[in-house]
């Protein structure tokens, strides 16, 4: 390949032309065409559109920075042209300061380059036959109307070679390339032509030119307007098909047309619809049983034993509970828990136990059966044995490559940007500051707590006293309710603004570590993105689930923060309802913020630029000016798409244990996110550059790894962070003899055994409560089960037998549920191949055509050459020989 490139792609490297040699593109006016794709001469097909500043008319650089800009640039386009690309440029409609050249790639050249390039084309129609699904007639109903986007036709292909040309499915060569084919090609050229050499070193690529700002932009064609079809009976409108058959709200609930999708966008774009749309289907399902299990407990709270001994007057009503804070916070009944107790049984049932299973075996099939059909799309995309082509080196690696070292497979002299001492500092420098920043996200996280501390104690001094006329709000608002809510929405506004601020560290940082390639930049900057949100966004929810109320004390000797601030305390019935509290906020508020971000920004954007182009001129503008109005794509293209859907899947597998409900938010946003994303595609930026792409990248091994931790994280959760363990162990040990007194297994009696008794002057003088007490009781219950001896016993205060069994019952139950659910995790991975026995068939005919086809032919040639010379040396052989046979 390399010895290809430097045969084809740049025969002009050496010295620079002289200004008399530079070759021009030619110079045209504005036919009036607003939807013509081609060159004024109507044939020629414009497959990439550069744009730059007209260098006389710039009053912003220096005069010397004008005339080296404008010497790069017109070396750049006399190598294009040199290069076999045809240039023809024309002036802005709107703005005389704006040059457009067009580019075009003729028949030659792209033939030459797709070879270069290995890219498959089309050598005979799939001859394979199909079986419909059995489902095919349920998926036809949502499907896109094949008399509006016909179905793309299935062909054997093979790597382009000109020498076989004949060989391949070659009806009209203007439409053999189809147009995002030519644009890859012509980019490909377009960052390998070389515009200047300093130093021996030669510079090169498109890229470069557009960071120097000597082009503006650089961008293939949208292929018409969205709104209407094209005025050119020759154009397909393709755009306008996408926006009406796929990016319109109204087409919601149909399936996405991926194959159209990914040949007007390339395989980049297409991967990631196709993976976000798998992924919604999938949820569908977990949305279904997540469902069913909130109904299950929403329909059994009221057989919820514990809490109806909790809202019983002469259960509850009899139980007085121990402060939940130092002086400050007052004696209460249990009874004031009575709402936040009917809640937590809807979330903590059996069902929650059942759908943890059920979610731990669901995101094994998900990422099994996305392999299934990523291999599919793998060998209809062309993309199966994808060869990756030497990638180019990143402009802001190579301009500071000022150190000289011996090559040692080489032995060749080359630069790079530092000694290996200076890499190692560089990357000390890099993972300091990564930690550094994990550890002001975890910082934040405390001050979160802080405030729950600190502004309890507000709510237990004042709110009693606010709404004591008001009974209805009394029962729903109580201060710990109102310290949950609240902090759940300020941790909520902290992560959106720690992004904003982390998603600049993180580029800062990449950019300092100085990664050679783009692909090396983004895995780079993947692993940090993801290491911080996943810190930024999960952290809040790791301390409610496993921390929060897990480390503090009892009444008599209470820890505390810091020295100063005694710990948080769960309810009575744990802390699951506050976590569900934070999920819900988090999940639904990040949700609603993305999607009015990524709607607002370029919509915004564009409306202002259409507007200042209005008030200028109400002249037919081009094609090429209008995609040039429309915001870019941006570097790292997808990136942030990638990122905010794994972090939602995050928070899906996680935590789903506390709130079921999770995925049925996710279907419902990603059913929006399917459509906003192709409405921000077709109708607000310019069209991307096609891209190959075999896979979903480095966000694969992530969603592995979140699988993994779930059924850790979910397993934790139910038996540390709700009350089901506790309940079992009671039901089925101390609810019956020895331990308990009633002659069958019961939940009776279980919220009077579980809180422990506490003797009030046992107070210390620094934790008694300022109010007096009220009745002729000497005790208090502690708010969470902390199973210890009462007041009395020659173990008071201590852990109780109670204590242990259900300690011990938790241990085992997140072993046994890991076991079970990775086991399970293990036989549907081998059960499930990677690749079906359909697509191995597709791609072993491909392969046999290709030897037939392309390898035989040559073969019988060279037989047949053979076989001329060997008769040939024979009869020589056999009158040399003859006389001695005599």
């Amino acid at each position: 390949l390399v010895l290809e490139l430097n045969q084809v792609i740049i025969p002009t490297y050496g010295t620079v032309p002289d200004q008399q040699n530079l070759r021009t593109p030619e110079w045209v006016d504005f036919d009036g065409k607003p939807d013509s794709l081609f060159f004024s001469d109507g044939q020629r097909r414009i497959d990439f559109v550069l744009v730059y500043e007209d260098e006389s008319k710039k009053m912003t650089n220096k005069r010397s920075d004008r005339k080296k800009h404008k010497r790069k640039r017109q070396v750049y386009e006399s190598n294009l042209i040199n290069n076999g690309l045809q240039l023809e440029a024309t002036r802005s409609v709107l703005d005389e300061k704006l040059i457009f050249v067009k580019v075009h790639a003729p028949w030659e050249v792209l033939c030459t380059y797709a070879e270069v390039m290995h890219i498959k084309m089309p050598l005979q129609h799939n001859d394979l036959k199909t079986q419909d699904s059995a489902f095919n007639w349920f998926s036809r109903l949502f499907r896109v109307d094949e008399n509006i986007i016909k179905p793309e036709q299935e062909f054997f292909t093979a790597p382009f070679q000109k020498e076989h040309l004949s060989n391949f499915y070659i009806q009209d060569k203007d439409t053999f390339f189809n147009p995002a084919t030519r644009s890859r090609i012509v980019h490909f050229i377009l960052s390998r032509v070389e515009y200047a050499t300093k130093n021996n070193v030669k510079k090169f690529g498109i890229n470069k030119l557009l960071d120097a700002g000597i082009y503006k932009a650089a961008f293939p064609l949208h292929d018409s307007n969205f709104r209407h079809l094209s005025t050119d009976p020759n154009c397909p409108s393709e755009r306008y098909l996408l926006y009406r058959e796929w990016a319109h709200p109204k087409n919601i609930f149909k399936l996405q047309p991926l194959d159209f999708i990914r040949k007007y966008y390339g395989e980049k774009i297409g991967i990631y619809f196709a993976w976000l749309g798998f992924y919604t289907n999938m949820l569908t399902v977990a949305a279904v049983v997540g469902v069913g299990c909130f109904l299950y407990g929403y329909l059994t709270k009221d057989n919820c034993t514990w809490s109806q001994e909790v809202c019983d007057p002469n259960i509850g009503g009899n139980i007085i509970m121990c402060p939940q804070c130092d002086k400050v916070c007052t004696y209460w009944n249990l009874t004031t828990t009575c709402e936040s107790s009917k809640k937590l049984c809807i979330f903590d049932s059996f069902g929650t136990l059942v759908f943890a299973v059920f979610m731990g075996i669901w995101v094994t099939l998900f990422l099994e059966f996305w392999k299934r059909r990523q291999a599919e799309l793998e060998y209809e995309w062309d993309t199966v044995e994808y060869l990756e082509q030497e990638e180019q080196v990143r402009p802001e690696y190579e301009a500071r490559c000022t150190h000289v070292v011996m090559n040692e497979i080489t032995q060749q002299e080359e630069h790079v940007p530092y000694t290996a001492c200076g890499k190692c500092i560089r990357m000390t420098f890099c993972t300091s500051a990564i930690f550094f920043w994990i550890l002001l996200i975890i910082a934040s996280v405390i001050g979160i707590i802080v405030y729950r501390l600190s502004v309890f104690l507000v709510f237990s001094a004042t709110l009693s006293q606010h709404i004591s006329g008001t009974e209805v709000i009394s029962k729903y608002l109580t201060p710990q309710t109102a310290t949950s809510i609240t902090a759940s929405l300020i941790s909520f506004v902290v992560i959106m603004i720690l992004n904003i601020i982390y998603e600049k560290v993180a580029i800062l940082i990449t950019d300092f570590e100085l990664p050679r390639t783009q692909t090396d930049y983004e895995n780079s900057l993947t692993t940090k993105m993801f290491l911080f949100q996943f810190v930024n966004y999960y952290s809040s929810c790791f301390y409610i689930a496993f921390f929060k109320g897990k480390f503090v004390g009892h009444p008599g000797n209470p820890i505390y923060w810091l020295g100063k601030y005694r710990n948080e305390e769960c309810d009575p019935g744990g802390c699951l309802l506050e976590l569900t509290t934070q999920l819900a906020i988090i999940v639904g508020g990040k949700a609603i913020w993305n999607n009015i971000q990524e709607v607002l920004l370029p919509l915004v954007k564009n409306l202002i630029g259409r507007y200042s182009a209005a008030a200028r001129s109400e002249k037919v503008v081009p094609r090429w000016e209008e995609d040039y109005h429309l915001q870019p794509i941006g570097k790292l293209g997808l990136f942030y798409e990638y990122l905010e859907m794994v972090i939602q899947f995050g928070f899906v597998t996680l935590f789903v244990a506390s709130f079921p409900l999770a995925p049925l938010l996710a279907l419902i946003n990603n059913m929006l996110e399917i459509r906003l994303d192709a409405w921000k595609l077709t109708t607000q930026f310019r069209r991307m550059v096609p891209q190959k792409a075999q896979d979903i990248g480095a966000w694969q091994p992530i969603l592995q790894g979140i699988a993994i931790l779930a059924v850790v994280t979910n397993a934790m959760i139910i038996a540390f962070t709700s009350d089901m363990i506790p309940r079992l162990v009671y039901y089925w040990s101390f609810s019956v003899p020895p331990y308990g007194s009633h002659s069958s297994h019961t939940m009776k009696g279980y919220i009077n055994s579980t809180l422990s008794v506490f003797n009030i002057s046992d107070f210390k003088n620094a934790s008694k409560p300022f109010s007096p007490w009220f009745g002729n009781q000497t005790t208090c219950r502690q708010v969470y089960r902390d199973l210890r001896y009462p007041p009395g016993h020659q173990h008071q205060y201590e852990h109780n037998i109670y204590y242990w069994h259900v300690t011990a019952a938790k241990l085992a139950f997140i072993i046994v549920m890991e076991h079970v659910i990775y086991f399970v995790k293990f036989i549907i991975s081998y059960a499930i191949p990677d690749v079906s026995e359909k697509t191995k068939s597709k791609v072993k005919r491909e392969k046999y055509l290709t030897q037939k086809l392309l390898h035989e032919n040559d073969l019988k040639v060279v037989k047949q050459t053979m076989g001329k010379i060997a008769d040939k040396v024979t009869k020589g052989a056999g009158s040399t020989f003859q006389p001695k046979a005599e």
